[in-house]
């Protein structure tokens, strides 16, 4: 269901983005850049997260990782990393499908300022096999997220 989600937000929103499948699994960072033949950093790994009673989405390059004290100034409280069960029922993706697009509920999306490194970058797209190919700018634009500095 969360593949056909996102396949229809970029029919309604982008159709000239394609949705790439591939028989292997694309569910961790290491695991998409070899299959996409990218650096690990041009993977947008789409982070889960509970800060206060809001669920929100951070998407940071592969590579980067949360800085707890920069996270916390930019969204005013410490936060929390949802469980399994938590992502699939607030986002429809699975764990290692998780990304900003053909989301379950609305929710705020952030994008950290490493993905600007990078032309294009590659999030999942509602699958453990699925992806996109976007820039990080589109990738902001088509989900309405801020910009923030919340990576080391």
């Amino acid at each position: 269901m969360s593949l056909e989600s996102v396949k229809q937000f970029f029919a309604e929103h982008a159709p000239e983005i394609e949705v790439i499948e591939l028989a292997e699994s694309t569910a961790t960072v290491a695991l998409a850049a070899r299959a996409h033949c990218v650096e690990p950093g041009q993977i947008a790994k789409t982070l889960s997260l509970k800060v206060k009673d809001q669920v929100i989405l951070i998407v940071t390059c592969g590579d980067a990782r949360l800085d707890n004290r920069k996270l916390k100034e930019a969204l005013g409280a410490r936060a929390r990393m949802l469980s399994t069960d938590e992502v699939v029922n607030w986002t429809g993706h699975p764990v290692g499908g998780v990304c900003p697009f053909g989301l379950e509920n609305p929710l705020p999306v952030f994008c950290d300022i490493s993905l600007r490194h990078f032309d294009e970058v590659l999030p999942a797209a509602g699958a453990i096999h699925s992806a996109v190919r976007i820039s990080p700018q589109r990738m902001a634009e088509l989900t309405a997220a801020k910009w923030v500095d919340v990576c080391s």
